[in-house]
């Protein structure tokens, strides 16, 4: 009997301990309504702008080649260099060109001399014609002479500029300035008269062209937007357009679109434009391979919003959490155009006043009450990155995990 007394009071105990605990047990708080920064969307005008590659192309280029046939006696330039129009490129041994000069210097010399002989025959011919001393016939012969020879001296003349302007083409000189390259010939080639090899190639680097390829389909939706009124032009002469190099940096100086070609090319689909670039520090050469960057136009009341804020669903569809009125998170499918910067340019669904929410996109699921936090300036260090599209659904769309209740203590 004495030791069962023991046991019952420890049952006792317990069960009093225990009753205790339940009767102390608090129910769980309700959770708060998750924070997520949102942004307010506003109309604003935008300057759309398309990157198009290009190649760069002289102004004007000039292949020299020989117009007379000779050996080359030395070269007058170095390679590479900037050259004048006029200046003496190559000089060709002149030997024979100089002695048909002079032998057609000779030929008129001698003609001149027929000339006065046939004028001093017509003038004596004249006297005896006009006292009956000599005929008619006598008189004509005499002024046909005079007209053969005259026409001797003419062609003679012609001979000898021929042969002066053939002289001359023994200097080889350039026939525009700019900048020369590499010359495939050296002193004692042989050159012949309008070969098919260029001695050298002077070409005009500043200004500078840039052929731009653009898509037909892409040229005829900018024209549609202009006609409707939806792009307004950026500047009235001509459109503004900036290059990136191959390297990644932008090209200091900017330029302007000339003109668009009236010709679709059938194997690329595409319509080639032309822009003309200040290239005084030679930055440009020809060739080269750059992104020029054009100013379309202007749109009035577009609507930007953060590309962190645009995700994409199962089926590729772009999607924006707006937050209502009552706070309540909705999922709002969105048309968008394309991306400028950072942002995108939404076309549809979207309205100004909207609360898109840029952060937290992790805590807000469609339909969940949240607290808005109006975004002050550029997104948080620790803001969620969105996944893109190719992963599949985008973190908008993926459930979040509700939020832990407090654990009731283990008995």
């Amino acid at each position: 009997m004495p030791r069962v007394i023991p046991f019952s009071v420890g049952v006792i105990v317990l069960v009093t301990v225990t009753a205790g605990c339940d009767g102390a047990k608090a129910p769980p708080a309700a959770p708060s309504a998750p924070e997520v920064t949102v942004l307010t969307v506003k109309p604003q005008s935008v300057v759309i702008k398309t990157v198009l590659p290009g190649r760069t192309a002289p102004t004007v280029i000039a292949e020299v080649r020989p117009q007379v046939t000779g050996i080359v006696q030395s070269r007058a330039f170095n390679e590479g260099a900037e050259v004048k129009a006029g200046s003496t490129l190559y000089r060709l041994d002149p030997a024979t060109y100089q002695t048909a000069y002079d032998s057609a210097r000779a030929a008129v010399a001698k003609a001149e001399a027929s000339v006065q002989t046939a004028r001093r025959n017509l003038a004596r011919a004249k006297e005896l014609f006009e006292i009956k001393f000599v005929s008619q016939q006598a008189y004509d012969d005499a002024a046909t002479t005079l007209r053969q020879s005259e026409a001797d001296l003419a062609g003679a003349k012609a001979a000898a500029e021929a042969a002066h302007i053939n002289l001359a083409y023994t200097n080889v000189v350039a026939p525009i300035s700019g900048r020369i390259g590499k010359s495939t010939v050296t002193a004692g080639a042989l050159v012949t008269a309008n070969q098919p090899t260029p001695l050298a190639t002077i070409q005009q680097m500043n200004p500078m062209y840039v052929d731009i390829t653009q898509s037909s389909n892409e040229a005829l939706r900018l024209r549609r937007a202009m006609a409707s009124g939806e792009l307004k032009r950026a500047r009235e002469d001509a459109a503004r357009v900036t290059l990136q190099l191959e390297d990644g940096t932008s090209y200091p100086h900017e330029g302007s679109l000339q003109f668009s070609d009236v010709t679709v090319d059938a194997s690329t689909g595409a319509i080639t434009l032309r822009a003309l670039f200040p290239n005084p520090e030679s930055i440009l050469l020809p060739n080269m391979y750059v992104r020029a960057v054009l100013e379309e136009g202007v749109r009035d009341n577009a609507i930007l919003v953060p590309q962190q804020a645009v995700t994409r669903d199962t089926k590729g569809q772009a999607i924006a959490m707006v937050v209502g009125a009552k706070n309540t998170v909705e999922a709002r499918p969105l048309k968008t155009a394309r991306t400028l910067g950072s942002d995108w340019l939404v076309d549809a669904g979207l309205q100004p006043g909207d609360r898109v929410i840029v952060e937290g996109l992790q805590r807000a699921n469609p339909g969940a009450t949240v607290q808005p936090i109006e975004a002050s300036g550029p997104p948080a260090a620790g803001a969620q990155p969105v996944a893109p599209a190719a992963t599949g659904a985008s973190a908008a769309m993926t459930p979040a995990p509700a939020p832990a209740a407090d654990k009731p203590q283990g008995r």
